[in-house]
């Protein structure tokens, strides 16, 4: 029996997930926040919980292509500060899949995208004026301020990513509140989002969420992120800051607004 009929997948069915597949290579190496529409894919083509489980291998395969493309610039010190809080929301999200369905679930988690990029733009409008250096060091949650913010966005990101795989625009939205460039942007959320996925397997996994079936058709996916990986390499050495900033803005909206929907 072929994935496609295991899943009762028609041929362009399994070419909008094959596309969703490469966006999330493109997204991990270019512009993060991008895979929030391979969500949205993945929700409409397969019953919306069981896609969260068949997308996570497939989130984790990306991963490892941006830790490969980016691991030299990462922000560690942002990290260590981060996964705590981070933990503590993939508990709460945990609990959250127990008794929420689809529709909860997507309502919350678009409202949170949609909050978070307003919030976002209306800070990088303040701080344009005392914008860093592509060499400068980023807040990271340094000041008191900034572990506030640090451990509000980790539980949200920890949340968001545990019931629908959507913590890439609150991280996204974090980091550029914090100060990151390009590099330094790409890298952390590589290592940041490497760690919290693979740490995600288990409890995924004991909501029935991964088995048998849903690694037989990510086996199937997983070969359409290469190509998307590398594009994103590409592009994103094509790609200024301001206009960076944009497109990441932009597609946690546009993610945002692809899970309100009905």
């Amino acid at each position: 029996m072929d994935t496609m009929t295991l899943w009762h997948l028609t041929g362009w069915e399994f070419a909008a997930l094959a596309f969703a597949a490469f966006l999330v290579g493109f997204s991990k190496t270019a512009v993060s926040g991008a895979n929030t529409v391979s969500l949205a894919i993945f929700a409409a083509v397969l019953p919306a919980r069981a896609s969260t489980g068949i997308l996570l291998p497939v989130l984790i395969a990306g991963d490892i292509l941006a830790v490969l493309t980016y691991r030299r610039h990462a922000h560690w010190p942002t990290l260590w500060r981060l996964f705590p809080a981070v933990g503590a929301g993939v508990v709460v999200g945990t609990v959250f899949l127990v008794w929420a369905d689809d529709a909860v679930v997507r309502t919350s988690i678009g409202v949170i995208l949609l909050v978070m990029a307003g919030v976002t733009v209306w800070r990088r409008r303040q701080a344009d004026a005392a914008r860093q250096s592509d060499t400068g060091e980023p807040d990271g949650g340094a000041s008191p301020a900034g572990r506030v913010k640090a451990r509000s966005y980790g539980v949200l990101g920890g949340f968001t990513t545990m019931v629908a795989n959507a913590g890439g625009p609150v991280m996204s939205m974090y980091l550029l509140s914090a100060g990151f460039r390009k590099l330094g942007f790409l890298g952390t959320s590589a290592f940041f989002f490497l760690i919290v996925n693979v740490s995600k397997l288990p409890f995924s996994a004991g909501l029935g969420l991964i088995d048998g079936r849903s690694l037989f058709l990510d086996a199937a996916l997983v070969v359409f992120v290469v190509p998307g990986a590398f594009i994103g390499k590409w592009a994103v050495n094509h790609i200024n800051q301001r206009l960076f900033e944009r497109l990441v803005i932009a597609a946690t909206v546009v993610g945002g607004l692809e899970l309100l929907l009905p």
